[in-house]
Protein backbone atom coordinates (compact mmCIF):
# COMPACT_ATOMS: atom_id res chain seq x y z
CA UNK A 1 0.00 0.00 0.00
CA UNK A 2 0.95 3.43 -0.91
CA UNK A 3 2.61 5.51 2.39
CA UNK A 4 -0.37 8.31 1.05
CA UNK A 5 -2.74 5.73 1.05
CA UNK A 6 -1.90 4.50 4.80
CA UNK A 7 -2.18 8.36 5.98
CA UNK A 8 -5.20 8.93 4.19
CA UNK A 9 -6.94 5.65 6.03
CA UNK A 10 -5.37 6.46 9.19
CA UNK A 11 -7.06 10.21 8.61
CA UNK A 12 -10.43 8.18 7.31
CA UNK A 13 -9.92 6.39 10.66
CA UNK A 14 -10.02 9.92 12.51
CA UNK A 15 -12.79 11.17 10.65
CA UNK A 16 -15.22 8.18 11.44
CA UNK A 17 -14.28 8.72 14.97
CA UNK A 18 -15.08 12.50 14.61
CA UNK A 19 -18.48 12.09 12.83
CA UNK A 20 -19.46 9.66 15.33
CA UNK A 21 -18.63 12.05 18.73
CA UNK A 22 -20.42 14.91 16.75
CA UNK A 23 -23.81 13.05 16.23
CA UNK A 24 -23.47 11.57 19.98
CA UNK A 25 -22.87 15.89 20.90
CA UNK A 26 -25.42 16.64 18.67
CA UNK A 27 -28.42 14.02 20.61
CA UNK A 28 -27.72 15.17 23.99
CA UNK A 29 -29.56 18.32 23.89
CA UNK A 30 -32.63 16.62 23.08
CA UNK A 31 -31.81 13.63 25.76
CA UNK A 32 -31.72 16.58 28.03
CA UNK A 33 -34.51 18.10 26.58
CA UNK A 34 -36.97 15.06 27.26
CA UNK A 35 -35.70 14.48 30.39
CA UNK A 36 -36.25 17.67 31.63
CA UNK A 37 -39.83 17.78 30.03
CA UNK A 38 -40.47 14.90 31.79
CA UNK A 39 -39.45 16.56 35.42
CA UNK A 40 -41.36 19.45 34.39
CA UNK A 41 -44.57 17.48 33.61
CA UNK A 42 -44.51 15.62 37.12
CA UNK A 43 -44.21 18.96 38.92
CA UNK A 44 -47.36 19.69 36.58
CA UNK A 45 -48.71 17.61 37.87
CA UNK A 46 -47.93 17.44 41.24
CA UNK A 47 -48.78 21.18 41.35
CA UNK A 48 -52.27 20.53 39.63
CA UNK A 49 -52.83 18.23 42.38
CA UNK A 50 -52.21 20.86 44.97
CA UNK A 51 -54.25 23.91 43.36
CA UNK A 52 -57.32 20.95 43.07
CA UNK A 53 -56.37 20.91 47.14
CA UNK A 54 -56.84 24.16 47.80
CA UNK A 55 -59.36 24.98 45.54
CA UNK A 56 -61.65 21.94 47.22
CA UNK A 57 -60.39 23.80 50.52
CA UNK A 58 -61.50 27.07 49.30
CA UNK A 59 -65.11 25.70 48.67
CA UNK A 60 -65.60 24.18 51.80
CA UNK A 61 -64.67 27.57 53.83
CA UNK A 62 -66.86 29.41 51.54
CA UNK A 63 -69.91 27.13 52.31
CA UNK A 64 -68.94 27.70 56.32
CA UNK A 65 -68.99 31.42 55.41
CA UNK A 66 -72.22 30.87 53.95
CA UNK A 67 -73.69 28.74 57.20
CA UNK A 68 -72.77 30.93 59.18
CA UNK A 69 -74.64 33.55 57.02
CA UNK A 70 -77.64 31.45 57.33
CA UNK A 71 -77.40 31.08 61.24
CA UNK A 72 -77.19 34.35 61.21
CA UNK A 73 -80.34 35.20 59.46
CA UNK A 74 -82.27 32.41 62.00
CA UNK A 75 -81.25 34.65 64.81
CA UNK A 76 -82.44 37.70 63.20
CA UNK A 77 -86.36 35.98 62.05
CA UNK A 78 -85.74 35.01 65.52
CA UNK A 79 -85.38 37.94 67.16
CA UNK A 80 -88.02 39.94 64.88
CA UNK A 81 -90.33 36.70 65.63
CA UNK A 82 -90.43 37.45 70.02
CA UNK A 83 -91.07 41.38 68.98
CA UNK A 84 -93.99 40.70 66.23
CA UNK A 85 -96.98 40.98 67.25
CA UNK A 86 -98.58 39.97 64.28
CA UNK A 87 -99.74 36.43 63.14
CA UNK A 88 -99.01 36.97 59.71
CA UNK A 89 -95.39 38.24 60.04
CA UNK A 90 -94.68 35.45 62.66
CA UNK A 91 -95.95 33.06 60.18
CA UNK A 92 -93.48 35.13 57.16
CA UNK A 93 -90.68 34.71 59.68
CA UNK A 94 -91.57 31.26 60.63
CA UNK A 95 -91.15 30.10 56.99
CA UNK A 96 -87.58 32.62 56.03
CA UNK A 97 -86.32 30.40 59.00
CA UNK A 98 -87.49 26.96 58.28
CA UNK A 99 -86.00 27.73 54.30
CA UNK A 100 -82.67 28.90 56.71
CA UNK A 101 -82.50 25.66 58.19
CA UNK A 102 -83.14 23.79 54.85
CA UNK A 103 -80.65 25.42 52.87
CA UNK A 104 -78.05 24.86 56.20
CA UNK A 105 -78.93 20.95 56.09
CA UNK A 106 -77.95 21.80 52.09
CA UNK A 107 -74.70 23.29 52.61
CA UNK A 108 -73.56 20.74 55.45
CA UNK A 109 -74.31 17.74 52.92
CA UNK A 110 -71.84 19.81 50.41
CA UNK A 111 -69.37 19.91 52.79
CA UNK A 112 -69.41 16.67 53.77
CA UNK A 113 -68.95 15.67 49.92
CA UNK A 114 -66.34 18.36 50.00
CA UNK A 115 -64.80 16.82 52.93
CA UNK A 116 -64.30 13.31 51.21
CA UNK A 117 -63.13 15.22 48.08
CA UNK A 118 -60.34 16.90 50.42
CA UNK A 119 -59.21 13.65 51.86
CA UNK A 120 -59.48 12.01 48.40
CA UNK A 121 -57.24 14.86 47.31
CA UNK A 122 -54.97 14.86 49.92
CA UNK A 123 -54.12 11.37 49.11
CA UNK A 124 -53.24 12.47 45.53
CA UNK A 125 -50.97 14.95 46.53
CA UNK A 126 -48.94 12.78 48.74
CA UNK A 127 -48.58 10.27 45.77
CA UNK A 128 -48.00 12.84 43.29
CA UNK A 129 -45.16 14.20 45.27
CA UNK A 130 -43.65 11.08 45.98
CA UNK A 131 -43.93 10.27 42.45
CA UNK A 132 -42.17 13.66 41.75
CA UNK A 133 -39.55 13.46 44.39
CA UNK A 134 -38.23 9.83 43.04
CA UNK A 135 -38.35 10.83 39.16
CA UNK A 136 -36.73 13.97 40.13
CA UNK A 137 -34.34 11.89 41.98
CA UNK A 138 -33.64 9.67 38.95
CA UNK A 139 -33.68 12.19 36.08
CA UNK A 140 -31.17 14.45 38.22
CA UNK A 141 -28.87 11.27 38.39
CA UNK A 142 -29.43 11.11 34.00
CA UNK A 143 -28.61 14.07 33.76
CA UNK A 144 -25.46 14.69 35.59
CA UNK A 145 -24.52 11.24 33.72
CA UNK A 146 -25.45 13.76 30.32
CA UNK A 147 -23.75 16.53 31.78
CA UNK A 148 -20.07 14.13 32.67
CA UNK A 149 -20.81 12.08 29.35
CA UNK A 150 -20.84 15.62 27.34
CA UNK A 151 -17.38 16.52 28.75
CA UNK A 152 -15.86 13.46 28.07
CA UNK A 153 -16.94 13.55 24.66
CA UNK A 154 -15.78 17.43 24.16
CA UNK A 155 -12.46 16.75 25.69
CA UNK A 156 -12.07 13.67 23.64
CA UNK A 157 -13.68 15.62 20.38
CA UNK A 158 -11.03 18.47 20.93
CA UNK A 159 -8.28 15.53 21.05
CA UNK A 160 -8.85 14.13 18.58
CA UNK A 161 -9.40 17.40 16.40
CA UNK A 162 -5.88 18.38 17.01
CA UNK A 163 -4.93 14.60 16.09
CA UNK A 164 -6.88 15.41 12.76
CA UNK A 165 -5.11 18.05 11.74
CA UNK A 166 -1.67 16.37 12.30
CA UNK A 167 -2.15 13.54 10.03
CA UNK A 168 -4.18 16.02 7.27
CA UNK A 169 -0.81 18.07 7.58
CA UNK A 170 1.41 14.93 7.22
CA UNK A 171 -0.30 14.38 3.38
CA UNK A 172 0.38 15.80 0.23
CA UNK A 173 -1.28 19.12 -0.45
CA UNK A 174 -3.05 18.22 -3.77
CA UNK A 175 -3.63 14.45 -2.39
CA UNK A 176 -5.27 15.78 0.54
CA UNK A 177 -7.38 18.44 -1.26
CA UNK A 178 -8.94 16.01 -3.05
CA UNK A 179 -9.79 13.41 -0.15
CA UNK A 180 -11.62 16.46 1.47
CA UNK A 181 -14.01 17.18 -1.72
CA UNK A 182 -14.52 13.43 -1.58
CA UNK A 183 -15.14 13.70 2.20
CA UNK A 184 -17.73 16.58 2.08
CA UNK A 185 -19.58 14.68 -0.84
CA UNK A 186 -19.22 10.82 0.20
CA UNK A 187 -19.58 11.06 3.66
CA UNK A 188 -16.55 9.12 5.64
CA UNK A 189 -16.16 5.94 2.87
CA UNK A 190 -13.89 7.96 0.75
CA UNK A 191 -10.65 5.80 0.70
CA UNK A 192 -11.75 2.06 0.21
CA UNK A 193 -10.85 -1.52 -0.90
CA UNK A 194 -11.31 -3.65 -3.79
CA UNK A 195 -13.23 -6.92 -3.05
CA UNK A 196 -14.56 -9.09 -5.67
CA UNK A 197 -13.15 -6.31 -8.36
CA UNK A 198 -15.67 -3.54 -6.76
CA UNK A 199 -15.15 -0.58 -5.36
CA UNK A 200 -16.11 -1.00 -1.95
CA UNK A 201 -17.68 2.75 -1.88
CA UNK A 202 -20.08 2.25 -4.94
CA UNK A 203 -19.86 -1.36 -5.32
CA UNK A 204 -19.43 -1.25 -8.91
CA UNK A 205 -17.13 -3.50 -11.40
CA UNK A 206 -14.19 -1.85 -11.93
CA UNK A 207 -12.23 -2.53 -15.02
CA UNK A 208 -9.10 -4.79 -15.03
CA UNK A 209 -6.85 -2.42 -16.14
CA UNK A 210 -7.75 -0.17 -12.78
CA UNK A 211 -7.32 -3.18 -10.44
CA UNK A 212 -3.99 -3.78 -11.88
CA UNK A 213 -2.89 -0.41 -11.39
CA UNK A 214 -3.85 -0.70 -7.63
CA UNK A 215 -1.95 -3.50 -7.35
CA UNK A 216 1.24 -2.37 -8.73
CA UNK A 217 1.19 0.40 -5.94
CA UNK A 218 2.81 3.48 -7.88
CA UNK A 219 0.08 5.71 -7.96
CA UNK A 220 -3.36 7.01 -6.17
CA UNK A 221 -6.21 4.82 -8.10
CA UNK A 222 -9.77 6.51 -8.24
CA UNK A 223 -12.86 4.33 -9.16
CA UNK A 224 -14.13 5.64 -12.72
CA UNK A 225 -18.08 5.52 -11.90
CA UNK A 226 -17.54 7.59 -8.03
CA UNK A 227 -14.36 8.70 -7.77
CA UNK A 228 -13.41 7.24 -4.77
CA UNK A 229 -9.53 6.49 -3.67
CA UNK A 230 -8.84 2.79 -4.01
CA UNK A 231 -6.80 0.59 -2.34
CA UNK A 232 -5.13 -2.85 -2.31
CA UNK A 233 -4.08 -5.45 0.17
CA UNK A 234 -3.17 -9.16 0.16
CA UNK A 235 -5.69 -10.46 2.16
CA UNK A 236 -8.66 -8.84 -0.24
CA UNK A 237 -10.10 -11.63 -2.85
CA UNK A 238 -10.08 -10.17 -6.68
CA UNK A 239 -12.10 -12.87 -7.65
CA UNK A 240 -15.10 -11.55 -9.39
CA UNK A 241 -18.34 -12.70 -7.17
CA UNK A 242 -20.59 -14.75 -9.27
Amino acid sequence: MLEVIEKLVILQDRDRRLIRLREELAHIPAERQQLQAKATAGQASLDSAKQKGKQIESDRKKLELDVDAKKQLIEKYSLQQFQTKKNEEYKALAHEIEMCKEAIFKLEDQQLELMEQAEHAQKQVVAATQSTNEAKKTIDGRLADIAAREANLKKELAELEANRQELASAVDETVCARYERLLKHKGSNVVVGIQHGVCGGCHMQLSRSTIVTCQAEQEIVTCTNCGRILYYTRDMDLAVAE
